[in-house]
């Protein structure tokens, strides 16, 4: 798929909207509103249903009360038939707040419940794939629109519907005693008011999906422009025009679907209202001519006035809801997509236990590309590691490190080979529980805007309300010190955008880089006991000092245990037990240190600069060394099939 530029609509289509599947959607959609709130949705139905019945109930009352004023008949029937109008009048007044109340009540209920079940659904998607596809992306926002309002307004536009049936239906059956050709007119005008509002419903689906893209990238400008994190480039650089320009072609361009639509709408419509009331006119006009012959009486006069307008005024409505509800359903249908979809990553149709891991973990001609446009990312990988030690994993960037490592943690699925934990292919286990036994800190960790506290307990958030565990993990990362001294301690929000209305500003606090680098790795580290611990660049955002003191702690910690240790700066992984250099997806070379330094390979010209890099009056040639790690060849008795 390619990717549209800067103010380019998107061309993929909406959702199948087949009349099998809208009932389908309808039934998924009230579905949820019947279990969020069924006592609001009941009275509110019932409520909606008895004002569709009120406007032709007045028009019957001032009939007969006007038929009764012309026979100058005064009796107490006539002050009934007054009383009756006059509460037919208040209910008329009373009723539309008791339904905003209940909508609104319904609406809330609904959206709490299908918010749950998106979010519930999204969190259920085991692997990365997805939310790596752009089309993913946008269905998503979709579908958080749907969850947020559409199963309330699809209600709405169905009770709508429903509603302005029995009113048109009333003043028809009311028309159709006074004038039966002019009610077939009307009938004949709605139509194509019907028909037209359906397309113009599935039209503008397709142009909320065209524009999703453009508004997806607007919404991106827009966090450039006000986030803390790209405030310092932005100003620096003086990229803010260029980004408000990027923001402003997005939105110009999605503006124009947009206005492209409402002129089409305002063409259409205007048209089909204009048949409808030259119909209802020239059946006013017949009206007024019978009236004139005798034919009609005043009563009758009121009552056709009173059902034309009641009828053009509910049919438009009812076809106006029919188009609501439609819409409702195309957008629904990508919640329902979501909510509904397969796993990214198969289970295993009989899951097998994980053994306790005793031997090791081995990659067996494991081959990988993130799509069949891709290269391969991993070539053939044969990899042990052996129960009880560590190994070092280095290589340039590229080289597959971080790829090998999702894969370890069954993100992704290899597309060849299997990943075996003591002879275990870790697709035949529950994934979850693969993940319990692995501990990790990622180079790309998250600064949650949480609490201290918090953003260490997302490693296991079991230990939440466990301070003595947090505090461990935090004294082991070498962080506990620096959390102990904010104001409110652990519990200091670490955050200034997201604090609640009752917090001071002034309680939140921002670490540095290298504090954020230790939290993260608290974070990992309170994962205590696990059989594998994968450290991603634990501490490439720490000054000399720290990041030696951070290896003697992790050097410890790791001790006797299962471990990954991934690094650019080799001397970091020169004290593990086995160490592994990757280049263009491939084990180019593997060794401990000092049999890779003696081999006089890419590893020890690679190390060499680095060292050399430290010597005064030297700076280095990583670049090159990293060149070498890519060109490196791979030895012959490797698979190299592709």
């Amino acid at each position: 798929m390619l990717t549209p530029k800067p103010g380019q609509i998107s061309a993929e289509p909406a959702p199948a909207s087949s009349w099998t599947i809208m009932i389908r959607i309808a039934v998924v959609a009230l579905g949820l509103a019947s279990r969020a709130a069924p006592f609001h949705l009941a009275l509110y139905g019932l409520l909606v249903i008895l004002m569709a019945a009120l406007p032709v109930a007045t028009a019957w009352l001032i009939k007969l009360i006007l038929d009764r004023l012309g026979g100058s008949v005064f009796g107490p029937g006539l002050y009934w038939l007054g009383a009756g109008l006059a509460i037919v009048g208040l209910i008329t007044a009373l009723l539309p707040q008791a339904v905003q109340y209940l909508r609104g009540e319904m609406e809330r209920r609904t959206a709490l419940l299908a918010q749950d079940r998106l979010y519930t659904a999204v969190g259920g998607f085991p692997g990365l794939g997805r939310f790596e596809d752009p089309r993913f992306l946008d269905r998503l926002r979709l579908a958080e629109q749907a969850a947020a309002r559409t199963s309330g307004q699809l209600f709405d536009g169905l009770l709508g519907v429903t509603a302005g049936a029995l009113t048109t239906g009333g003043f028809i059956a009311s028309l159709a005693v006074l004038d039966p050709a002019v009610t077939g007119a009307l009938l004949l005008s709605m139509i194509p008011i019907l028909l037209a509002e359906i397309s113009l419903s599935r039209s503008r689906a397709r142009m909320l999906w065209s524009v999703s893209p453009t508004e997806r990238r607007e919404l991106f400008y827009g966090w450039l422009l006000s986030n803390v994190d790209a405030a310092k480039e932005v100003r620096l650089f003086g990229a803010g025009a260029f980004l408000r320009k990027r923001m402003s072609a997005e939105r110009q361009a999605a503006n124009a679907a947009k206005r492209r639509m409402d002129r089409r709408e305002l063409v259409i419509q205007s048209t089909l209202s204009w048949l409808s009331a030259t119909v209802a006119g020239g059946g006013l006009l017949l009206a007024i001519h019978a009236a004139g012959q005798g034919k009609l009486t005043a009563g009758d006069i009121a009552l056709f006035i009173a059902a034309v307008a009641g009828t053009q005024a509910s049919s438009t409505n009812m076809v106006s809801e029919i188009a609501t509800a439609h819409h409702a359903l195309l957008l629904f249908g990508y919640y329902r997509d979501i909510v509904s979809s397969e796993p990214d990553l198969k289970s295993p149709a009989q899951p097998l236990p994980l053994p306790v891991l005793s031997q090791g973990i081995r990659f067996r001609d494991v081959w990988f590309r993130y799509s069949p446009d891709h290269p391969w990312a991993l070539r053939g990988i044969d990899l042990f590691i052996p129960h009880g030690q560590a190994i070092g994993l280095v290589g340039a960037n590229g080289a597959g490190k971080s790829t090998l490592v999702k894969l370890l943690c069954r993100f992704y699925d290899p597309e060849r080979g299997a990943i075996l934990w003591d002879g275990v292919d870790i697709r035949d286990v529950p994934v979850d529980e693969l993940r319990t036994r692995i501990c990790a800190v990622f180079q790309d960790y998250m600064c949650y805007d949480l609490t201290a506290a918090e953003n260490i307990a997302i490693g296991d958030v079991r230990a939440l309300g466990d301070r003595p565990s947090i505090e461990k993990a935090a004294r082991n990362a070498g962080i506990h010190r620096r959390l102990a001294e904010l104001p409110l301690s652990y519990d200091t929000m670490l955050s200034r955008t997201h604090l609640s209305a009752a917090e001071n500003s002034e309680t939140g606090v921002l670490l540095s880089e290298g504090q954020w680098q230790r939290l993260a790795l608290a974070r990992g580290l309170l994962r205590e006991g696990r059989e594998l611990m994968i450290l991603d660049e634990p501490s490439s955002g720490l000054d000399a000092e720290a990041e030696h003191e951070i290896h003697i702690r992790l050097r410890e910690h790791r001790h006797g245990q299962t471990s990954l240790l991934i690094s650019h700066r080799l001397g970091t992984v020169r004290t593990a037990d086995h160490i592994v250099v990757l280049a263009d997806g491939r084990v180019a070379e593997e060794g401990t240190h000092d049999q890779l330094m003696a081999s006089g390979g890419v590893y020890e010209r690679l190390f060499s600069l680095q060292a050399e890099g430290y010597q005064p009056g030297n700076s280095g040639e990583p670049d090159d060394a990293e060149s070498d790690l890519r060109q490196q060849p791979v030895p012959r008795n490797r698979s190299t099939a592709t």
